[in-house]
C-alpha cells in the first residue's frame, strides 16, 4: 500500500522490452535507498513495482504485460522523469489516501489551465472506470494522490497547487498527455461485494 504522496523524482535508466513483459531500472539521486531491500515495493508514477536489483541510486525491476497493457509504462523512454514513492509502512501516517499500486487504466489531460495560484486540469478517464469517481473523493494520478473537484459525463476536473507541481511530474503534463489512473480502492471493493 502508498499514500500518492511522492518521495522524489527518478528517471528512467534502461528499458528492456521482452516478448511479454519488460525489464526497467529507475535513477533517484533524492531517494532514500537506505530503507529498501530486494523484494520491497516501490510506487513507480503509481504503479506498484517489486525491487529485483539495488544499486547506488537506482533500483531495478520487472513489468508485467498486464502493467504494459494498462498503464502508461509502454509509452516511456530512457530519460523520462518519474514519481518514486516507497511503500506504506503501519507506523506511517497517512497523508494522501490509501492507494494500492495496482492502475486500473489511463486517462488524458483534455485540458490544462491556470486558477488563481493553482493550475486546473480536466483528466478524461475510460467510460469503465467512470463509475468509481466522484465529486469530492480520491484518485491517483501518475502515483499523486488528488481530490476531484468535479465530474462531468467521463471528464473530472483536478485543481492542483503549485507545490505539488513542482515537486511531482504533473507540472510537466500538457494537452493530450497520458497519465495513470487509479480510482478509490474503497469504491472498488463496493462494487464487488454488492454483486455478490
Amino acid at each position: 500500500m502508498f499514500t500518492g504522496i511522492i518521495q522524489a523524482l527518478g528517471s528512467i535508466k534502461t528499458k528492456v522490452i521482452y516478448d511479454k513483459g519488460a525489464e526497467f531500472s529507475f535513477s533517484a539521486a533524492d531517494f532514500d535507498f537506505s530503507s529498501i531491500a530486494i523484494g520491497d515495493s516501490i510506487a513507480v508514477n503509481g504503479v506498484c513495482l517489486t525491487a529485483i536489483e539495488i544499486g547506488k541510486n537506482f533500483f531495478k525491476a520487472d513489468v508485467s504485460q498486464e502493467t504494459l497493457d494498462c498503464s502508461i509504462f509502454s509509452q516511456l523512454e530512457q530519460g523520462d522523469v518519474v514519481n518514486l514513492e516507497k511503500a506504506l509502512r503501519l507506523n506511517q501516517g497517512i497523508d494522501g489516501h490509501l492507494v494500492s499500486g495496482h492502475v486500473d487504466g489511463i486517462a488524458q489531460v483534455t485540458d490544462k489551465f491556470n486558477e488563481g495560484e493553482s493550475t486546473r486540469f480536466k483528466i478524461s478517464a475510460p467510460d469503465n472506470l467512470v463509475k468509481y469517481i466522484a465529486r469530492k473523493g480520491s484518485v491517483c494520478i501518475n502515483g499523486v494522490s488528488l481530490t476531484v473537484n468535479d465530474i462531468q459525463e467521463n471528464v473530472f476536473d483536478l485543481n492542483i497547487v503549485p507545490h505539488t507541481l513542482t515537486v511531482t511530474t504533473l507540472g510537466k503534463l500538457k494537452i493530450g498527455s497520458n497519465v495513470n489512473l487509479e480510482v478509490d480502492i474503497i469504491a472498488r471493493h463496493l462494487e464487488q461485494l454488492l454483486k455478490k
